[in-house]
């Protein structure tokens, strides 16, 4: 009973922080207003928000696949240091953007 109470509580510790990290990330971007102004333009918001969960939920499945065919070919050290220097060169390609447009 013990054991199936841990995984219960590491299931939600998962779920939670995924969450709350997708939720804070995608709050205020360009996909959000693409979606607000689609559902302003439609005047179907059902059919935004429908059209809009599916692409979030597509995607995510895309990012959970390839992540778990990554994690089985790739040491995790080596994903984290990937991901930072995917991220650093995305920061520094928007700087270079902005300074010089």
């Amino acid at each position: 009973m013990r054991q199936a109470q841990k995984v219960r509580q590491g299931a939600l510790a998962v779920f939670g922080s995924t969450f709350l990290t997708i939720f804070l990330s995608e709050m205020g971007d360009k996909t959000q207003v693409a979606t607000l102004l689609m559902s302003a333009e439609s005047q179907s918001p059902w059919l935004v928000f429908a059209g809009a969960s599916s692409a979030l939920v597509a995607t995510s499945l895309l990012g959970c696949v390839l992540g778990c065919w990554l994690a089985n070919r790739i040491s995790p050290q080596m994903l984290k240091k990937a991901a930072g220097v995917s991220l650093l060169f995305i920061a520094i390609q928007l700087f270079w953007e902005v300074t010089h447009y």
